[in-house]
Formats: structure tokens, C-alpha cells, sequence
């Protein structure tokens, strides 16, 4: 067993998030076999990551405010502090806060056993998100 302490938060980079994006590791890469990879991810209103799918799927838990996801393709869905939000592996997706809410999240994920364990795409424009 081991404690392992807190890291600094780090702010998301401006390639990956509009807006104010900060997030905290909670687990990060482990000895084998864990793959598991764990954030606390705190999003201003507005604030959103870019287009991205991850090669294993991840699950987001929403612990505090009011949130926006998408798939591409479909329709701009609400997440609330409680909800948890499943999107399969190598589906394109984004998240975010809602624009008048602030949110954060439990980001939780896989690495696959070899090769990348996120893709990243383009970032999500305001007409995408919805601010028009």
C-alpha cells in the first residue's frame, strides 16, 4: 500500500479546452497491471474540452454543478451533479460545463495495453456548443 500526495492542479491545455479548464490527477499511471487513470476536471461556465475518443471508453461522474455532452452526431444532452455518463470506446465526443453553470467532474479511464490511450480532434466551436 501507498499514499501517494496530492499533485498541483494543472490548467488544461488551450489545444484541448476552451475556457477555463483545471484539473486535479487522482490516479494516474500505476505499476502493472493497473491501467487506470482518474481526474478531477473543474470546467467554467462555458468552458469545454475539444473533440476526443478514448481507445478503452470513459465514464464521467458529474460531483458538483451543471454540465453539457455530446457524441458526434447527436443531440447536446444535461448532465447534473449525481448523473454518470458512459461513452464507448473510440466514440467522438466533448463535455463541458453548461453556460450558466459551473461543474466538475470525475473523468475516469483505461489505457489500452499498447498505443495511445485518447485521441484529439478539433475544438468545439461556439455554433457546436450552442452560443450562437
Amino acid at each position: 500500500m501507498e499514499i501517494q500526495p496530492k499533485t498541483p492542479s494543472v490548467k488544461g491545455p488551450a489545444e484541448m479546452f476552451t475556457g477555463d479548464v483545471y484539473f486535479d490527477v487522482i490516479a494516474a499511471p500505476q505499476p502493472e497491471p493497473s491501467r487506470m487513470r482518474v481526474n478531477s476536471v473543474h470546467f467554467a461556465p462555458c468552458a469545454r474540452t475539444a473533440w476526443h475518443s478514448h481507445a478503452v471508453g470513459q465514464t464521467l461522474h458529474v460531483t458538483e454543478g451543471v454540465g453539457l455532452v455530446q457524441a458526434r452526431g447527436g443531440e447536446i444532452l444535461v448532465m447534473k451533479a449525481g448523473d454518470t455518463v458512459y461513452t464507448p470506446a473510440g466514440e467522438w465526443h466533448w463535455h463541458g460545463a453548461a453556460p450558466d453553470h459551473f461543474m466538475t467532474h470525475l473523468a475516469m479511464w483505461e489505457a489500452p495495453a499498447e498505443g495511445p490511450e485518447s485521441a484529439w480532434g478539433d475544438l468545439v466551436t461556439d455554433e457546436e456548443y450552442g452560443n450562437k
